[in-house]
């Protein structure tokens, strides 16, 4: 067995990059630390001026509040114009604490005029460091699947349930969803696309409001409403569990066919 040795510099950042992966973003201190005793910070509402005062300045950064408020998100969501406007919104909302563990935001790929949208659960590791949908190995296999039926990301509108990668590539708690959702409804307004393909068990489960699994649901069709936008939409398996089970490949292939004659029934290119 090797003898305990100092990791060198290349080996640490290894290490941290480990970590990081694995979802660890508090180091252990010295003393025992009960974080379910400690309280989450809370936003502080400074009192009105009075009369005459001089009203104070905001302080240059405030601590986000962990736990949002979903009113608050649908309010946001809905205030969105366009594309750009909800980007620019979830860009500076503070209210789901995934934010504050992710790299970046990961809002969107493809084409937002695209009659076809495609919904997966929430970004990995090489998406956060992108800010792009589906472009590490699960990514690249679903470029092969659009591709097999004539499709690409300039005919097609890929995002997420959630824009924040989990720590550790988790599935996101009911509360991250709830806050996330209003966001995912108005970019589905704003897009208006013709057809919907959901990616996987999560995202089928949010866009389908069903707690069925995605083997029973996977290639059945239904008319589903997604915020106020109704549209016709297919299940199928995620590419990541594709590459885990390549036998399930011709299962996904009998979905994506099914998506072809779809839309050579609705006449869409």
């Amino acid at each position: 067995m090797a003898q305990d040795r100092p990791l060198n510099h290349d080996e640490m950042l290894a290490v941290l990059d480990w970590y990081r992966a694995a979802g660890v973003d508090i180091a252990v201190g010295e003393e025992p630390v009960d974080r379910f005793a400690q309280r989450p910070p809370q936003r502080v509402t400074p009192p009105p001026p009075v009369t005459g005062q001089a009203t104070p300045e905001r302080p240059a950064a405030e601590t986000p509040l962990l736990g949002g408020d979903p009113s608050e998100a649908r309010s946001l969501a809905a205030s969105a114009k366009s594309l750009e406007e909800l980007q620019a919104i979830l860009d500076a909302y503070d209210g789901c604490g995934l934010k504050l563990r992710a790299t970046q935001l990961v809002f969107a790929d493809g084409n937002p005029e695209a009659d076809i949208m495609l919904i997966g659960e929430a970004p990995g590791a090489e998406e956060d460091r992108q800010g792009k949908p589906f472009v590490g190995k699960s990514g690249q296999l679903l470029d092969r699947m659009l591709g097999a039926i004539g499709l690409n990301r300039s005919k097609v509108y890929i995002a997420n349930t959630v824009p924040w990668r989990p720590p550790g590539n988790r599935t996101p708690t009911p509360e991250e969803m709830a806050l996330c959702l209003p966001f995912l409804h108005r970019q589905v307004e704003l897009v208006a696309p013709r057809l919907v393909m959901t990616l996987g068990g999560p995202a089928m489960q949010t866009v389908f409001s069903t707690t069925n699994g995605i083997i029973k649901m996977r290639g059945k069709w239904s008319e589903v409403t997604i915020g106020n936008h109704q549209t016709d939409a297919i299940p199928t398996l995620h590419p990541a569990y594709l590459l885990r089970n390549p036998a399930a490949k011709q299962q996904a292939w009998r979905d994506m066919l099914s998506l072809k004659m779809k839309m050579a029934a609705l006449g869409l290119g």
